[in-house]
């Protein structure tokens, strides 16, 4: 008689708690050694995207160049009849007060918002075309009002080629932003009105005179300029720099200081941080260098943040200078649109920002640039166009004719 033969039946258990505890910590790790790499990986992309940005507007600069025989002007547009301070909001006309930014539209494939600026509308934010100030048939001018005009639609729009992908700033009370801002060289002084007076009107002797003296960037202030006015080469000439918008946190890279209402920090004035660029190193939170002490906030004026008007030529808005090195402080006193004061470039990526070069390229530059004296006098002492800058090879790559030897990469 035969027997079958009974298979033994494996015992089924599964993992104990601690064989699941070690493998969770196993995962946990590996997570916590790849997410920096993901981070970086993504910060990168950023960083690429931001560049691209900057190569498109290099590309537009040259195109307008080819058209027009000169760069757009920093500090252009339209004045109304009659003529008034330059800082007063207009509905009727923009006060020449529009960035390069504006006319560079349609080589940036904005042909259609160039369309609606440089025709008269009557299209407001709020949709409410009655409630707009101006004649019945156009209540908007041709290039448009102040670039402070929140319900001037084009004003207000976000445009996704000024926006570097790294900075996390949008809405109010900012309108459209910007993170690239053109290049006036290496001084602060009269970068508001150029050679011209208060009312835009008419060019005086004494600010032409202060003009030549000030003006060295590749980008003069209310003047045109052109690629042949760039002695010192397009490849060793700064054309625009990035910056950082401003989130209302007291940046020190993103605002400028108030003491009490209406009033300056101790000591920031005009003539003070012209002689002194660095004269604001004292306000800054010890304890977060990258934030001013909680007792200089800007709270009256939460709409002067940096970067925050695309349209607005102000140096606070739309404008950079090379004296004090990349993501250092802004410094200058409450006044005005906030427009005199040492605005340097800065950004959300690590260890430096991004510089267009007058030829287009664009470059990285550390914030460990050499930088010569960063508390040294402005350039307009002695009102000498050609003198060498005192703020190093960063002050000399701001400068577009004082025929400064640059050795090398950078």
């Amino acid at each position: 008689m035969s027997q079958k033969t009974i298979p033994l039946q494996k015992s089924k258990h599964g993992f104990t708690l601690v064989e699941l505890l070690v493998v969770i910590a196993i995962i946990g790790v590996l997570v916590g050694l790849l997410l920096p790499a993901v981070q970086a990986a993504r910060e990168a992309a950023r960083r690429m995207s931001c560049s691209n940005n900057f190569k498109q507007l290099g590309l537009a600069i040259h195109n307008y160049h080819s058209a027009y025989k000169q760069i757009p002007t920093q500090g252009t547009g339209t004045q109304p009849d009659p003529p008034e301070g330059w800082f007063r909001t207009s509905t009727q006309g923009n006060r020449i007060r529009l960035s390069m930014l504006v006319p560079a539209l349609p080589f940036i494939e904005q042909q259609a918002l160039w369309e609606q600026i440089s025709n008269p509308n009557a299209s407001r934010t709020d949709g409410n075309t009655s409630a707009a100030v101006g004649t019945p048939t156009a209540p908007w001018p041709a290039m448009g009002p102040t670039p402070d005009q929140i319900q001037y639609i084009p004003w207000a729009t976000e445009i996704t080629a000024f926006r570097c992908p790294s900075d996390p700033g949008f809405g109010l009370p900012a309108l459209g932003r910007t993170n690239y801002a053109a290049c006036v060289g290496d001084s602060s002084w009269q970068v508001y009105y150029g050679p011209y007076n208060n009312n835009r009107s008419k060019i005086t002797a004494g600010r032409s005179k202060m003009a030549r003296a000030s003006h060295r960037g590749f980008f003069k202030p209310l003047q045109p300029t052109s690629f042949r006015d760039c002695l010192d080469g397009l490849s060793n000439t700064i054309a625009m720099g990035e910056i950082m918008t401003d989130l209302g946190d007291n940046s020190n890279r993103t605002q400028v200081t108030e003491n009490g209402k209406n009033k300056s920090a101790p000591g920031v004035s005009l003539g003070g941080i012209r002689n002194n660029p660095s004269k604001c190193l004292p306000l800054i939170d010890p304890e977060r260098p990258r934030f001013w002490l909680a007792t200089y906030k800007m709270v009256s004026r939460a709409a002067f943040g940096r970067g925050y008007r695309w349209a607005d030529q102000g140096p606070l808005f739309s404008g950079c200078m090379t004296i004090l090195p990349p993501n250092r402080e802004i410094c200058g006193p409450y006044n005005t649109l906030g427009t005199s004061l040492i605005a340097t470039m800065s950004s959300n990526h690590q260890g430096g920002c991004h510089v267009l070069m007058g030829d287009g390229a664009v470059k990285f530059v550390t914030d460990s640039i050499e930088a010569g004296d960063s508390t040294a006098r402005s350039i307009t002492n002695g009102y000498n166009p050609g003198a060498e800058s005192p703020y190093g090879l960063w002050g000399a790559l701001g400068t577009r004719a004082a025929k400064e030897t640059i050795d090398g990469e950078f």
